[in-house]
């Protein structure tokens, strides 16, 4: 009878014990995983090389990106061996950049085009930003980008080409950073998104991938950002006394050496529409514009094609 009470006691202080180890083992396991995870959120692993790094050529390396400032009042503009010829002047600065969400992407294959101000009939107006098919397959956009030289703005168009190149530094948002493009990338024919810039529905785009660029691109620190009155805008134009500080980069004058394409029929009727629209006036809007962003995409002009530059600043023909 003693031998079965020793048993039985035993048996209850190991059953004890099992279950004093595993409550201690239930409740530390979730306290290390969010430590885990903890960390992860501080520090996330290495992604690896940028994919969207192939959107820019190849090009020496040049100065720093943000140290060399434009051109003093009354000098030229040194933009003719990385621009377009300007097409548009005025005598005030275009007003900042507004926040608005981009409509998801129609298809694969659609290129996302910054909304812009330009300048109408009665001052700044709001291009709105919207999906374009690409005249070609391998056509990226560089969006166009308003310049302050010698106390006037000048509005340099943007371009199709098979990498980005120089758009002031401007940080129009969704992958346009300010260099290069983090939007997304071509590879065999097909277009690959970026999640992290676009607004992606995966029943319609298929081809999607997720990559956070930050601010650095290529070793080169991007932040445009100015504080004026103590509130922080986006500008919209380099230069001037509150603009975009940037210099070109060697990749982008690469770039722009390469066969491009002028802005689409398409591209100039889109603008041009909205010039004749009140509301995406900015005397009427007051930096709001009715429509930020276009639901129903461009298509593509099919005789738009890639010509190589006969010398710096323009290419004969074509939309500027």
């Amino acid at each position: 009878m003693k031998s079965y009470s020793r048993l039985a006691l035993c048996l209850s202080l190991a059953l004890a014990a099992a279950l004093y180890l595993s409550g201690a083992h239930g409740k530390s396991a979730p306290g290390l995983f969010a430590v885990q995870a903890a960390a992860q959120d501080q520090a996330p692993p290495d992604q690896g090389p940028d994919p969207a790094a192939v959107n820019q050529a190849e090009g020496p390396s040049g100065q720093s990106y943000t140290t060399e400032a434009p051109p003093p009042a009354g000098q030229g503009p040194d933009d003719s061996n990385y621009a377009e010829q300007p097409t548009q002047e005025a005598t005030e600065a275009p007003p900042p950049l507004p926040e608005y969400v981009q409509p998801p992407a129609p298809d694969d294959g659609y290129i996302w085009t910054p909304g812009y101000w330009a300048w109408g009939p009665y001052g700044y107006y709001w291009v709105p930003g919207v999906w374009v098919e690409p005249p070609y397959v391998g056509a990226l956009w560089t969006p166009g980008y308003w310049g302050f030289y010698g106390g006037r703005y000048s509005w340099y168009p943007g371009h199709w080409g098979f990498h980005i190149g120089f758009y002031g530094g401007i940080n129009y948002g969704f992958g346009y950073i300010g260099l290069g493009y983090e939007g997304g990338y071509w590879n065999a024919g097909h277009f690959f998104y970026n999640r992290v810039y676009n607004n992606i529905n995966a029943r319609v785009v298929r081809n999607v991938y997720s990559y956070h660029a930050n601010v650095r691109v290529n070793n080169v620190h991007v932040n445009n950002n100015v504080r004026v009155n103590n509130t922080v805008v986006r500008p919209s134009y380099r230069g001037g006394p509150n603009g975009v500080q940037s210099h070109p980069q060697p990749q982008e004058g690469a770039a722009y050496r390469e066969p491009t394409a002028p802005r689409m029929t398409t591209q100039v009727q889109h603008a041009q529409n909205y010039s004749q629209v009140r509301g995406q006036y900015a005397t009427e809007n007051h930096g709001r514009p009715a429509t930020p962003a276009e639901s129903r995409p461009l298509r593509a002009d099919p005789n738009v094609r890639p010509q190589q530059r006969s010398g710096g600043g323009g290419r004969p023909g074509g939309h500027r």
